[in-house]
């Protein structure tokens, strides 16, 4: 896999639309490549932001939040939210590189993420070409951020491994890989958290990748993501009372 970090200028309110930033940063895209798009970017250029005079912050975290535990309940004064089925500190909303604003996660990330792969592909004459919209977040029991995937298209997002066999023909009952979350890592990882100012990369020569050349469907994006009774860590995220937040229930 290749990973090539792409520079922009440094990137405020009023620079110009996402396709006007991709198009000046990405002077080319061959066939077979995944365009990872770091969610600030596309927030910025929509303008959702909101100034820090405007609104109090935890009020913004409960307002973007589906769930929420209160801020005291951290030792860093941190809201745990359920956002968009994504456990995330702070509904994802971002102060760094914000110029004085909060950044909120961008407002249809799904449908940014299909426009912009359908713009790459028409604009660079590519069939198979993939885009995945990128955001940092933490892990239990590790310190520092990795990058996840808050949307993909262009690419089958899930790597099935149930019911083939291992190294030593025991079939697999449950594995499958998150080809998005995985790519959302590494691009993270390359892109970088502070002011590198490469809020881009090009991802490259990666064989999991199954390409596909629609949108996602509605069911393939609802096998992404699972409930919180059928999650894994079940036990640790039903034995807290989470609080309602304003941006509802339909998404968690």
């Amino acid at each position: 896999m290749k990973i090539t970090a792409v520079k922009t200028p440094k990137l405020i309110l009023g620079s110009g639309s996402i396709f006007e930033i991709l198009d000046n940063a990405l002077l080319s895209i061959k066939e077979g490549c995944i365009v990872a798009v770091t969610s600030k970017i596309i927030s910025i250029c929509e303008g959702n932001v909101i100034a820090y005079a405007d609104i109090d912050k935890e009020e913004l975290v409960v307002r973007e939040s589906n769930l929420y535990l209160p801020a005291t309940l951290s030792k860093y004064g941190h809201h745990f939210t359920i956002t968009d089925n994504t456990l995330v500190p702070m509904a994802g909303v971002d102060e760094s590189n914000g110029e004085g604003y909060y950044i909120l996660w961008p407002r249809e990330a799904q449908k940014t993420a299909n426009d912009i792969r359908r713009h790459l592909s028409k604009k660079h004459g590519v069939k198979n070409v993939g885009v995945v919209i990128t955001d940092s977040t933490c892990q239990p029991l590790r310190r520092g951020t990795t990058g996840i995937a808050l949307a993909h298209s262009g690419f089958m997002a899930l790597r099935n491994y149930i019911g083939t066999p291992d190294l030593f023909d025991r079939p697999f009952g449950v594995t499958q890989a998150n080809v998005a979350g995985g790519l959302a890592a590494a691009a993270v990882l390359a892109m970088g958290e502070g002011a590198e100012q490469t809020p881009l990369c090009i991802i490259s020569d990666v064989p999991a990748v199954v390409f596909t050349h629609d949108d996602p469907s509605n069911e393939e994006l609802s096998e992404i993501t699972i409930s919180l009774d059928e999650d894994l860590f079940a036990p640790f995220l039903t034995a807290v009372n989470w609080q309602q937040g304003k941006r509802g229930v339909d998404n968690v």
